[in-house]
C-alpha cells in the first residue's frame, strides 16, 4: 500500500532535504510550496532520483480556505490512501528590531507558523486518529527555545509551535499519532545566506553550521516507527549551540 508524507515549504532547504529523505524510506512524497515553481520541479526531481515519486502542492500555508480545498482535493482522489506522515515546515523571516517592527512584519510571521500549522494538521488529523498511526513533526527553530534579538516575531512563532506541539501530542498519543519539534540551530541554507558564518561558527562548539541533510535524517528518524515512543519532545540540532 502506498505512503504518503506531506512537506510543507517543501521546494528548498531544509524542506527539500526533508522531501529527499522520506522520499528513500519510500513515501510517495507531496511537496508543498508557495509560488517558486522551479525549485519545487527540482525537488521532485530530486525524490524520483530517489526512486520514489511525488507530486507538487502549491498552495500558500496561511490561506484556510485554500489549504481546505487542497487537502479535500487530494483526500477525494485518494479515498483507500492517508497522509501519515506531515512535517510542518513552512516559514518565513522579517528580522526587525522590536522598536522598528512593523505590523505586517509581525502578522505575516504569525500567520505563516501558527496559522500555516492549524490550516494543514487539524485537517489530517481525522485520518491519523481512525488508522491509528501517524507523525506530526513540526520544525521550529533556536530562536523558539533561546529567543534571539531581531525576532521577537519569529521566536513568538516558533515559540507557540512548540507550545502546541506538547499539547497536540497528548491528545493524540493513545492512537499511535505521535507529535514532535525539531529546533535547528545555525544550518546552510537560503535563509541563512546572509549571516556572517566565519563570525557565528565561533560560538558553535562544534565549530561549524549544520547541513540540511543532518536535519532531515532527524526528521527521518521521528518519522519512522522506531521513534513510537517519543513524543511532545522538542529536539534541538545545533552543535551544541544551547543545550
Amino acid at each position: 500500500m502506498m505512503k504518503y508524507a506531506l512537506v510543507t515549504g517543501g521546494s528548498r532547504g531544509i524542506g527539500r532535504a526533508i522531501c529527499i529523505k522520506l522520499a528513500g524510506m519510500g513515501y510517495h512524497v507531496l511537496i508543498n510550496y508557495r509560488h517558486n515553481d522551479a525549485e519545487a520541479l527540482a525537488t521532485l526531481q530530486a525524490v524520483r532520483e530517489k526512486g520514489a515519486d511525488g507530486e507538487l502542492m502549491k498552495c500558500d500555508v496561511t490561506d484556510g480556505a485554500a489549504v481546505s480545498e487542497m487537502l479535500s482535493a487530494w483526500m477525494q482522489s485518494h479515498p483507500d490512501g492517508y497522509i501519515e506522515v506531515l512535517v510542518n515546515n513552512a516559514g518565513i523571516r522579517k528580522d526587525n528590531l522590536m522598536l522598528w517592527m512593523t505590523g505586517e512584519e509581525w502578522a505575516h510571521v504569525l500567520d505563516t507558523g501558527l496559522n500555516g500549522f492549524f490550516h494543514v494538521t487539524q485537517p489530517l488529523l481525522k485520518n491519523m486518529l481512525a488508522r491509528r498511526f501517524g507523525r506530526i513533526i513540526t520544525i521550529v527553530s533556536l530562536s523558539g527555545i533561546k529567543g534571539l534579538p531581531g525576532q521577537t516575531n519569529y521566536s513568538a512563532a516558533k515559540g507557540g509551535l512548540i507550545a502546541a506541539t506538547k499539547a497536540l501530542a497528548q491528545e493524540t498519543a493513545k492512537r499511535r499519532v505521535t507529535v514532535n519539534a525539531v529546533a535547528p540551530g545555525f544550518i546552510h541554507t537560503d535563509m541563512t545566506g546572509q549571516l556572517d558564518e566565519d563570525e557565528l561558527k565561533r560560538l558553535i562548539p562544534a565549530g561549524r553550521f549544520g547541513e540540511p541533510e543532518e536535519v532531515a535524517g532527524l526528521v527521518g528518524f521521528l518519522a519512522s516507527p522506531e521513534a513510537s515512543y517519543i513524543t511532545g519532545e522538542v529536539i534541538s540540532i545545533n552543535g551544541g549551540l544551547y543545550t
